[in-house]
């Protein structure tokens, strides 16, 4: 694998994984206290436990569009931010466990010297895999903003 090519896998994998500009997942979200999520602000137009599944259900779709030739684009904004304010018991849980996983496939596939970084994703419209994973730790890291900023408002 070319320096440069491995280099670039290397800043991908750190930006997923959070902890140098950005904070990492876990520290935002495994300790969060149940209670406390389905809490609305005032002024706020969403929950903790919506952004962390608008995350989650985001994170699902970047990944099964870069891996599903049979992929079909889920109806914006609906379908991509739940209705629902508050999670049922359990849920926050495994909504972080299925974002940790879909975030660990897509480090598996850059990790891969194999995956073409660059190749345009065939049913796309010219995205490639290194787009999907930039946009995947951008709307990531924009949205654990988001719940940092809440649980200090929530003094969680």
């Amino acid at each position: 694998m070319p320096t440069e090519d491995k280099a670039l896998r290397d800043h991908l994998l750190e930006m997923l994984r959070g902890g140098s500009a950005h904070v990492d997942l876990a520290t935002v979200v495994d300790d969060f206290p149940a209670e406390s999520a389905g809490t609305k602000l005032e002024n706020v137009p969403y929950t903790p436990w919506q952004v962390l599944e608008h995350m989650r259900f985001t994170v699902s779709d970047l990944l099964l569009f870069s891996t599903d030739p049979k992929y079909v684009a889920p109806k914006w904004p609906d379908d991509y931010w739940p209705a629902k304010e508050t999670p049922q018991s359990g849920e926050w849980e495994a909504s972080v466990k299925a974002l940790k996983a879909d975030l660990a496939a897509f480090e598996g596939m850059i990790a891969d010297p194999k995956a073409n970084l660059y190749a345009k994703i065939p049913w796309g419209d010219g995205q490639t895999l290194l787009r999907e994973v930039l946009l995947a730790g951008q709307h990531t890291s924009y949205h654990l903003g988001q719940i940092v900023v809440l649980r200090r408002q929530l003094e969680a």
